[in-house]
């Protein structure tokens, strides 16, 4: 549905001329050449997720800019990418974020059609084209679109970097020494790189602790990633069979069973992407952190780039170097995170951005 509670093409109409103006700092007057627009996942955009993270940075970032504030709209499926994107195009927007994977392909497209509109994408990365810089659905990516799509930037993670800082935690609190990482699909890089960086965190706490890898499906992406009851008949095999009492979930809303199984089995949790503390608070009572993207300072810092000309096309790599990623906080569980095992935190952090610390194996993001 759209961000407003009317109809669908009267809410466009509304967050188009209105949502603008009111959503932040009120103001009649803007400083800046650009209007921006962007285009959340579906669901809504208040969702503790990509869509509101991006949000907030798409509005700092417009502050920053003296821009104003973002105008919005949340598809209702897949169908609707297309021509959302088009209605803030026809509309003059010039500047128009798109948010999650699943957009990248109407985003491509778009940025093929409008040269002369910037487009971010958030966790789009690869930009996969053809030579001639058309959508490659065929995902041979022969094209560079850093030459073919100069106006398209998709912004991407090091998800080796937190999946490293979560499994230090994750071998800290286990008292089985078995603990265990939930991918989703292990034929989508930024699944398989969290889990990589989640062993190597581990075993960088204790190389003793036990770290057993499970995938929801291997080709069915519906299962990998919106079935939480597949993620929680496996999350709940995990604990029975290999007492794992820790579990990391890479998997989306299937990995939401995963920490369902978790807080059944009165054992840990560990979310993935975005606080989820907040954004899935029926594993409140076992969660222990999560492994986040900072979707808000990514996007920020893309449109304020934008506007200074210094963006880079094709994808941009967000990491610890330039806060990018991290943990979340651990909301009421502070008490098992001893004063050791922080400053092992804070000085693997450090060591990410220096780079003296390695979080993924060679064939990083390779099952």
């Amino acid at each position: 549905m759209l961000t407003l509670g009317v109809p669908r093409v009267a809410a466009m109409t509304l967050v188009l001329l209105v949502l603008a103006a009111c959503g932040g700092s009120p103001t009649t007057t803007t400083n800046s050449k650009w209007k921006i627009a962007l285009m959340s996942a579906t669901g809504t955009l208040q969702d503790h997720n990509f869509s509101q993270y991006s949000w907030e940075g798409a509005k700092k970032g417009a502050a920053d800019i003296g821009a104003k504030d973002p105008a919005t709209v949340v598809p209702v499926d897949s169908t609707d990418y297309a021509k959302d994107i088009q209605t803030f195009v026809d509309s003059g927007y010039n500047l128009i974020v798109t948010v999650a994977f699943d957009e990248s392909g109407a985003t491509t497209t778009a940025a093929k059609k409008n040269p002369n509109v910037k487009f971010i994408g958030v966790d789009q990365s690869p930009i996969c084209i053809d030579t001639s810089g058309n959508l490659d659905t065929t995902f041979g990516c022969k094209g560079d679109p850093k030459t073919l799509l100069p106006n398209y930037t998709s912004l991407y993670f090091q998800e080796d970097q937190p999946g490293y800082l979560a499994g230090m935690v994750a071998a800290s609190i286990t008292k089985t020494k078995h603990i265990a990482a939930v991918g989703g699909i292990n034929v989508v890089p930024p699944v398989v790189r969290y889990i990589q960086g989640f062993q190597l965190g581990a075993q960088a706490i204790d190389p003793s602790v036990k770290v057993d890898v499970a995938y929801v499906s291997t080709s069915d992406f519906t299962k990998a990633f919106n079935d939480p009851v597949a993620g929680k008949v496996l999350g709940s095999q995990l604990i029975s069979q290999n007492h794992d009492d820790v579990l990391f979930q890479v998997a989306g809303k299937t990995g939401n069973g995963v920490l369902d199984a978790a807080c059944a089995a009165n054992v840990y949790a560990i979310g993935v992407d975005v606080d989820q503390y907040l954004s899935y608070p029926n594993a409140d009572p076992c969660l222990v952190t999560s492994a986040e993207k900072h979707l808000s300072n990514a996007v920020e810092q893309a449109i304020k780039k934008v506007n200074d000309g210094t963006i880079a096309p094709g994808d941009t790599l967000f990491n610890a170097a330039n806060n990018g990623i991290g943990i979340s906080p651990f909301h009421g569980k502070e008490g098992m995170i001893s004063a050791a095992l922080q400053a092992k935190l804070t000085a693997a952090l450090n060591g990410m951005k220096n780079g003296s610390v390695t979080t993924c194996p060679a064939k990083c993001g390779q099952p």
